[in-house]
This record gives structure tokens, C-alpha cells and sequence, in this order.
């Protein structure tokens, strides 16, 4: 049984004060007043000076990743200087990294090159091996020649890539069925690589996969009864995406008004993965330079004309580009400091993500039925959203992981 002094629970519009929820096993059994009388033999958990939330999910994150800093030899440093046993390590410490911070639930993006480790880490943590949160995983996921990283080595050189790589709409069918086999919870597509600005000081990005391309493993994964999140910054690739139905746009850097509007008509998910583009900039008067303020300028204003035209937003750091050491709710911030309300910030990372894994009523509330995924915060986020870096409760599938709240 927990008493929270305020409940926010993840779809309601406000938070209501003094409940009581009552955890049976791993799932929630009733939510009630707290005068409500407390069954006896239960253990109660005295939250009543906390902010009690639903389990926290952050919908866009690379446990395989160990940070991109170039200064430390960049994305490449991760797949050539790490074998497998150290990136699972790795993963098992961003695992518990993510536990640690309140985040019960991730759908993890791509291994970038560890094949279809978060799988087998996802099964770990299902038969209690390794403490983690419930991950949804991508597997490999897929580009094009031409189309991803490890690139710039001498072309007599096989280098290993990050991503499962295609050609044609028969090889990218073949590589979704491969993923799915594999057991992939999500296939996520890469629709645009590099990017630059070009003479006219615009954002280009260049894209990737054809339509006829995509549609194949849309097609092939939607039959599977999965779901297909791609990876857009903006321009043709963009446009690829969403012609050819993807389930969620990744980053979606630049969107314009008819993009944005064929985003309203088809449902698309919007995971924009704000904080990962104030970092590491280049050098203000390079190449790169542009390049880096250009994304983040078109961004802000891509994310403020989502929230004006109501698209289904999710909550995404990209963390694992990120070090893992950095809070993975700074992401809130970046949020609310570009217009988003506090509430509809925490329900980006709670019921509105759980609809988009289709687990609504599952995850993502504090509701009789959903599992017991729970958090808590001293003070209160809607007024202080930067309070989610500092989870200090955890509760995951009824079992309590973290608790520096009672004693």
C-alpha cells in the first residue's frame, strides 16, 4: 500500500491529494481516498510528502551507446574499441542507470552494431538476472549504402556498420522479417544520415531509403502486427517517411506546415529528442559549426509548431548518444522551455507514450490493472518540472528498487 501526499497519475488533468494505492503483486489493485481503510497485512509505503507518478518512459534511447563526444573519438570509438562483452556491460550499467532515474519503461533504437543485444538484455532483466526497465527493442535497424556510419576509412577496408544496410525493396523486406524473427518490438528505419547547410544557409539533409523502399518493411512489419519509427531530420527523407506510413518520426528536426498537417491526418507519434542537439557543438565559423546551430534553430521551431497543431507527442532523450551519465529528464526542461505545459510534459512520458507502445492502461498510469510501476519526487514538478531529475522513489512491477523517501 503507498499513501501519496499528491498523485499524479499520468492521464488525468490535475493531481489529486492524500491516495492510497494499493499494489497487489505486480499490478495495481485499486486506486482510493486516503481515508479509505487500509486492508490488514499490508505493508504501507508513507509517500504522503512526495509527488507520486507513474513510472517514467523515455521512447527514444541506445542503451549500446556510450556517448558520441568527439573529443573522445566519437560514435566510431563505440563499435571499434569496445568488444561485445564490454558494450553488454555497458548496456547493464545504462539499464540500471535508467531504473535508477524513475524511467520503469524505454524503447530502445537500434544496438548500433551489437546485433540484437538489447534483446537478449530485455531477457535478462524479464528472468531477473540484471535489474532494468521493460524495454522495447529495434534490433539492428536499417539504412541504405551510402547510409550510415562507420564511414571515411579507406574503401579497401570492410568496416563494420552500425545499422543492417539494404538495397532495394526486396533486401529491405528481408531485412525486417530478419529483426522480427529476431524478436524486434519496433523496426526502426533510417530515412535521412548526413546533413549540411547549403549555400542558402538551409538545413539539407540526405535521405535514404526510396519510398517503394520503406513500404516494403512498412508493410512487412505492420503485418507482423509491429510498428516502424523513423529516423527524419527533415526535407526528402521526411517526406519518404511519411509517405510511406511510418508509425513515429525520430528527431523531425525541420517539419513543414504540409508535413505537419499529413502528420495530423495519419496519427503519426512525434518523439522530437530536443537535448542531444545542444551538445558538442563545432566551432561557430565551420562547416559542422552551421550545420550544428542550424538543427537546433529548426527544431525549436518545428517542436512549437507540433504542440500548436496537437500532435501526438512522446517523450525521447536519445540518451546513449548522450552519456549515459547525464539525467535523462533534462529532456522535461527542454520541453517546458520551448512551451509545452508541465502536465502535458509528463504525460509525453507516461500515458501518451504508453498508447504509442500499445500498452495503454498498462503502463504510464497509476490505475487499477496497470502494472505497478511507480515513482515519487520531493516537491512538485508542475511547478518545477527540473524536480524529475531527482527521482527518489521507484517502484517497478510491484517490486521497489529505490527508495531514499521513507525509511
Amino acid at each position: 500500500m503507498i499513501r501519496a501526499g499528491s498523485l499524479i497519475d499520468g492521464s488525468s488533468g490535475s493531481p489529486r491529494k492524500n491516495q492510497l494505492i494499493l499494489v497487489r503483486g505486480n499490478r495495481i489493485e485499486k486506486v482510493t481516498e486516503g481515508s479509505a481503510q487500509i486492508p490488514a497485512g499490508a505493508v504501507l509505503i508513507d509517500l504522503s510528502a512526495a509527488t507520486v507518478l507513474p513510472g517514467l518512459i523515455d521512447s527514444h534511447t541506445h542503451i549500446f551507446l556510450w556517448g558520441e563526444d568527439p573529443a573522445k573519438g566519437g560514435y566510431d570509438d563505440n563499435i571499434l574499441k569496445a568488444g561485445i562483452a564490454l558494450r553488454a556491460a555497458r548496456a547493464t550499467f545504462a539499464c540500471r542507470r535508467a531504473l535508477e532515474q524513475g524511467f520503469t519503461t524505454i524503447r530502445d533504437l537500434e544496438t548500433e552494431g551489437a546485433g540484437y543485444g538489447d534483446i537478449e538484455i530485455k531477457q535478462a532483466i524479464a528472468e531477473g538476472t540484471i535489474p532494468g526497465p521493460r524495454i522495447f527493442g529495434a534490433t539492428r535497424a536499417i539504412s541504405t549504402t551510402g547510409g550510415y556510419n562507420l564511414e571515411g576509412y579507406a574503401p579497401e577496408l570492410d568496416m563494420p556498420k552500425g545499422a543492417q544496410l539494404v538495397d532495394g525493396p526486396v533486401e529491405a523486406r528481408k531485412a525486417a522479417r530478419q529483426q522480427l524473427e529476431h524478436g524486434a518490438d519496433w523496426i526502426k528505419v533510417y530515412m535521412t544520415h548526413r546533413s549540411w547547410v547549403d549555400k542558402q544557409g538551409n538545413l539539407v539533409s540526405q535521405p535514404t531509403l526510396t519510398l517503394e523502399e520503406l513500404k516494403a518493411v512498412v508493410d512487412e512489419t505492420h503485418g507482423w502486427g509491429k510498428r516502424v519509427a523513423c529516423h527524419a531530420y527533415n526535407g526528402i527523407g521526411l517526406q519518404r517517411a511519411l509517405d510511406g506510413a511510418c508509425d513515429s518520426i525520430e528527431h523531425g528536426l525541420e517539419i513543414t506546415d504540409a508535413q505537419i498537417a499529413q502528420m495530423q491526418r495519419q496519427g503519426t507519434w512525434y518523439c522530437p529528442t530536443i537535448s542531444p542537439y545542444y551538445g558538442d557543438w563545432a566551432p561557430a565559423d565551420t562547416p559542422g559549426g552551421r550545420r550544428d546551430r542550424a538543427r537546433a534553430a529548426v527544431h525549436e521551431a518545428s517542436f512549437k509548431k507540433a504542440l500548436n497543431a496537437h500532435l501526438k507527442i512522446v517523450f525521447g532523450t536519445d540518451i546513449g548518444g548522450m552519456p549515459w551519465t547525464e539525467p535523462i529528464a533534462q529532456e522535461f526542461q527542454r520541453m517546458v522551455g520551448l512551451g509545452m505545459a508541465p502536465m502535458d510534459a509528463i504525460q509525453a512520458a507516461t500515458s501518451r507514450a504508453a498508447e504509442m507502445l500499445d500498452m495503454m492502461g498498462e503502463i504510464g498510469v497509476v490505475a487499477p490493472g496497470a502494472f505497478a510501476d511507480i515513482v515519487a519526487v520531493s516537491g512538485d514538478p508542475l511547478k518545477d518540472i527540473g524536480i524529475l531529475e531527482h527521482v527518489r522513489f521507484v517502484m517497478h512491477d510491484g517490486a521497489v528498487f529505490k527508495n531514499e523517501i521513507t525509511k
